[in-house]
């Protein structure tokens, strides 16, 4: 196995996990207060996906379907999410409302606000070009393979 490749996926690990964490404790912003990171990002999936099935979202975050269960709850409740009109009454698909993308763009503007601090004293413009033309590589390939 080419060592690089070791290297960029435990860097690419370490850089998710941990800058996560330090990003989660820095930021001071009442919605990363009242949502968890992973309802955060079960919100983003929601809004990506447009309308998607509580099986999906236990597949693209990696958990059980039933610790999928109470983040849906708490969003619905807090009426971020919604039950969609369907066809088929068996399957429930799930879609983001307005206060949902109203709290996403909230959140967003918090974390690319601290991330753009973090990265302006720390990184130069020609590798944050590079940074976004590799990240743009990876997705099309990703997208490629169904992901």
């Amino acid at each position: 196995m080419d060592q690089r490749i070791k290297e960029a996926v435990d860097l690419f690990t370490d850089v998710m996990v941990y800058g996560t964490e330090k990003v989660i404790k820095s930021i001071d912003h009442p919605l990363w207060n009242e949502y968890s990171p992973e309802q955060m990002q079960m919100l983003k999936l929601i809004r990506k996906e447009e309308r998607v099935t509580s099986s999906r979202l236990a597949v693209l975050q990696s958990v059980h379907k039933s610790a999928i269960s109470s983040r849906i709850k708490k969003l619905l409740q807090k009426e971020l999410i919604r039950i969609a009109d369907s066809d088929d009454k068996r399957t429930k698909m799930l879609e983001i409302t307005d206060a949902g993308r109203e709290v996403l763009k909230q959140s967003e503007k918090a974390l690319t606000e601290y991330i753009e601090k973090l990265m302006s004293a720390h990184i130069e413009d020609e590798e944050i070009d590079q940074f976004l033309i590799i990240f743009r590589k990876l997705k099309k390939i990703l997208k490629m393979d169904g992901v």
